[in-house]
C-alpha cells in the first residue's frame, strides 16, 4: 500500500491544494524528510538533484509559516541559482496561497523596486541568492532577526561557486531559535561545516545514489566535424523530442541558438551574459513547450529543474567526467528514460574514452555520424540567404543614416577632371555647373547647403588679383581725420576682396581687429625710419592721439601727422615688421610686449 501525503502528517488543505496541482504520492525523499520537519527537528538531507526535495522542505516550511511583519520575514530558503529560486518560488507559491502566506524570490540580475515592494508589503517567505539578500540587508530594507525556519538547497553547490561566508553570514543573522534544514548532493568537508555549526542534533536522511541515476540513459557517442554538427543536432531534436543542449561558451551557445533557427528548430538559450527576464522567458518557453530546444552552458547543470527532457546533447564535450554526470542528468528524471549525445571531435577520442571508464559507462563504442548531408545542404542555404539578407539590411541602415532618406548621392564627378578647381578657393570647390546642381537641390544629409548659393567665385589669375589689390591699396590713402582709417567705401571694398581670395577658413571666437591702416599703405611709401624725426613727450601729449605709454615716439605717416603703433599679429612685439602678402592670422595673444633676451 502506497504512502499518501495525509500519512506523513501533511494538512488537509495542503493535501488539497497539492491534488490541485497533480501531485497525488509523495516521492522518497518526502516520505523519509516531512514527518520529522513538520515535528520542528532538524533535517539533513542528502539526496540527488531531481528526486523532489523541494516539497520535501516546502510542505513542512508552509504547514508551519507564520504571518509576517513588514520587512520582518518568517522564513527564508536560500538557493545558489536564480533559476532555481525562481523554480522554489513557483513550487511553493500555490501551498502558501491556501494558508494566505505570500512568497517573495529575491536575486540579482533584475532591479530593486519590486523586491523592495515585496519586503514592505510584508513578504512571509523569502527564496533568495545570497549575493541580493545581502545587498538588501545592508540597505536596511529587511531583517531577519524573525526568521525562525531556514532551508539551506543543495549547500555542494553553494560551497562549489563560494557562496559559504555569505551564507554563514546570513545564517548569524537569523533568529537564535530556528529550525534549520539542509539538503545536498553530497556531504564533504565544507558541508560538514555547516552541520556542525547551525543545525542541532539534525536527522540524517540519504536517498538515491551520490550521484545521479544514469542506469536508465542511454548513451550515444557520435565522432564528427565541426560542420556536421548542426544538421546531427536539429535530426536527434526532431528524433527525441525537448532536448537541452550544453556547450562550453557563451558564444557558443549564441552561434548555434541562432543556427538552429535556420534549421527549423525553435530553440531558447541561457547563459550568465543574458539579463535575468531573457532567462526566465527561454526557461519558461521551454517549460511551456513553445520551444524544442533549450540551448546552455555549464551554468545551468544544475540550476535548471524541468521534467520532461527527453535528451540532452553535449554539443562540445564537457571538461570532467563531473560535468557529463550533471549535465546529463537533466533528464531521465522521476524514473523516466532518457537518451544522451555527445558529439566528439577526431582529436577528442582519447578523452573521451577516458571519461566513460571515469563515469562507469559499459563499454561504449564511439560511432561515425550518421549522414545528415541533405539537411546540412539545406541549412547552409538558409544560412547564406539569411546572412544575405542581413547584409542588405545593413547597407540600408547605413545609406539611410549617411544620406538621411537611404537615396543614394548625386555624383559630383572627377576632381582632377577640372584642372581649374585648383586654383580655387576652398569656400567655392566645383565649378558653376556643380553649384547650380547644389542650388537645384543637391541635399546633404536632407538639407541644401545654402551657402553655396552666396559664395562668390574667385577671380581665375591670381597675380591680377593681388595687383588689383595693390592698386586698391595705393588709392586708399584718402583718410579721414579721426584715428587715420580708410575712407568707408575702400575698407568695404577691400573687405570684400580679402573674404574672396582668403585660403584659410575663418576661426571661431571673438573677432581680432584689423589695422587698416598699416595696410593700406604700399611698404615702398612708408619712407626710411631712419629719416624721420624723434617725438617727444610733450609732443605726443599734444597731438592726442599718441601711443599707449606716455613717452615712447609715434611714428610718422607721409604727410607728417602721428601713426599710433599697433602689436603685431604673432605676438604683439611692439615695431615687429608684418609679413609678406598682408596680416597673418594665427592664434590670438596677449598684448604684452616679451622680455628682451638677455645674452650674458
Amino acid at each position: 500500500m502506497s504512502t499518501s501525503f495525509a500519512d506523513l502528517g501533511v494538512p488537509a488543505d495542503l493535501v488539497q491544494a497539492l491534488e490541485r496541482e497533480g501531485i497525488a504520492a509523495p516521492f522518497e525523499v518526502q516520505v523519509a524528510s516531512i514527518p520529522d520537519a513538520i515535528a520542528g527537528r532538524d533535517v539533513l538531507g542528502r539526496a540527488p538533484t531531481g528526486s523532489g526535495k523541494t516539497l520535501a522542505f516546502g510542505i513542512p516550511l508552509v504547514a508551519q509559516l507564520a504571518k509576517a511583519k513588514p520587512r520582518r520575514p518568517k522564513a527564508l530558503v536560500l538557493s545558489p541559482t536564480r533559476e532555481l529560486a525562481e523554480q522554489i518560488r513557483r513550487a511553493l507559491e500555490p501551498l502558501a496561497r491556501v494558508r494566505k502566506r505570500s512568497v517573495l524570490s529575491i536575486y540579482g540580475g533584475v532591479g530593486f523596486g519590486a523586491q523592495r515592494t515585496g519586503l514592505k508589503n510584508g513578504a512571509d517567505l523569502i527564496v533568495a541568492c545570497p549575493g541580493r539578500l545581502i545587498d538588501l540587508i545592508e540597505q536596511n530594507e529587511l531583517s531577519l532577526d524573525q526568521v525562525e525556519y531556514v532551508v539551506v538547497d543543495e549547500a555542494d553547490r553553494m560551497a562549489d561557486m563560494g557562496f559559504l561566508p555569505a551564507v554563514k553570514k546570513l545564517l548569524d543573522l537569523t533568529a537564535q531559535e530556528r529550525q534549520t534544514v539542509l539538503f545536498s548532493a553530497t556531504l564533504d568537508k565544507e558541508v560538514q561545516v555547516l552541520i556542525d555549526r547551525y543545525q542541532s542534533d539534525p536527522v540524517t536522511h540519504q536517498v538515491g545514489e551520490v550521484e545521479p541515476d544514469l542506469s536508465l540513459v542511454t548513451h550515444t557517442f557520435y565522432k564528427t566535424k565541426a560542420e556536421e554538427k548542426l544538421a546531427l543536432a536539429a535530426d536527434t531534436i526532431d528524433n527525441a523530442g525537448p532536448t537541452v543542449i550544453f556547450c562550453r561558451t557563451r558564444h557558443g551557445v549564441d552561434r548555434v541558438a541562432r543556427q538552429l533557427k535556420s534549421a527549423g528548430i525553435k530553440s531558447g538559450w541561457i547563459h550568465g551574459g543574458r539579463s535575468q527576464s531573457q532567462r526566465d522567458a527561454a526557461l519558461q518557453a521551454f517549460t511551456s513547450g513553445k520551444v524544442q530546444a533549450l540551448v546552455a552552458t555549464d551554468v545551468a547543470a544544475r540550476g535548471i529543474h524541468v521534467d520532461g527532457v527527453r535528451c540532452v546533447i553535449h554539443f562540445d564535450p564537457p571538461a570532467e567526467y563531473k560535468e557529463y554526470v550533471h549535465r546529463s542528468g537533466r533528464t531521465a528524471r522521476a524514473g523516466n528514460d532518457g537518451v544522451v549525445v555527445s558529439f566528439i571531435n577526431s582529436d577528442q577520442v582519447k578523452s573521451a574514452k577516458k571519461m566513460m571508464r571515469d563515469v562507469g559507462l559499459p563499454q561504449t563504442e564511439i560511432h561515425a555520424a550518421p549522414d545528415t548531408s541533405e539537411r546540412a545542404a539545406h541549412i547552409q542555404i538558409e544560412l547564406r540567404s539569411r546572412r544575405a539578407q542581413n547584409e542588405k539590411n545593413q547597407k540600408g541602415k547605413g545609406a539611410a543614416g549617411k544620406g538621411g532618406r537611404g537615396e543614394k548621392r548625386p555624383e559630383r564627378g572627377n576632381r582632377s577632371a577640372a584642372p581649374e578647381r585648383a586654383s580655387q578657393d576652398w569656400r567655392t570647390r566645383g565649378d558653376s555647373s556643380t553649384s547650380e546642381t547644389r542650388a537645384d537641390g543637391d541635399k546633404r544629409g536632407g538639407r541644401t547647403d545654402s551657402r553655396d548659393a552666396k559664395r562668390t567665385p574667385r577671380q581665375e589669375n591670381p597675380r591680377s588679383d593681388r595687383a588689383a589689390r595693390s592698386e586698391s591699396a595705393k588709392n586708399a590713402k584718402s583718410e579721414d581725420s579721426m584715428g587715420g582709417r580708410r575712407a568707408p567705401d575702400v575698407a568695404k571694398a577691400e573687405d570684400r576682396e580679402w573674404s574672396v581670395t582668403n585660403t584659410r577658413p575663418k576661426k571661431s571666437g571673438p573677432k581680432k581687429p584689423r589695422h587698416r591702416d598699416r595696410d593700406a599703405t604700399p611698404r615702398a611709401d612708408r619712407g626710411d625710419r631712419a629719416e624721420r624725426p624723434e617725438r617727444t613727450a610733450a609732443d605726443s601729449e599734444s597731438s592726442g592721439t599718441g601711443s599707449r605709454k606716455a613717452g615712447m615716439p609715434k611714428r610718422l605717416r607721409n604727410d607728417g601727422t602721428a601713426q599710433p603703433k599697433r602689436a603685431h599679429r604673432s605676438g604683439g612685439k611692439p615695431g615687429a615688421k608684418a609679413g609678406k602678402g598682408g596680416p597673418k592670422s594665427g592664434p590670438k595673444r596677449s598684448g604684452k610686449p616679451r622680455p628682451k633676451n638677455k645674452r650674458s
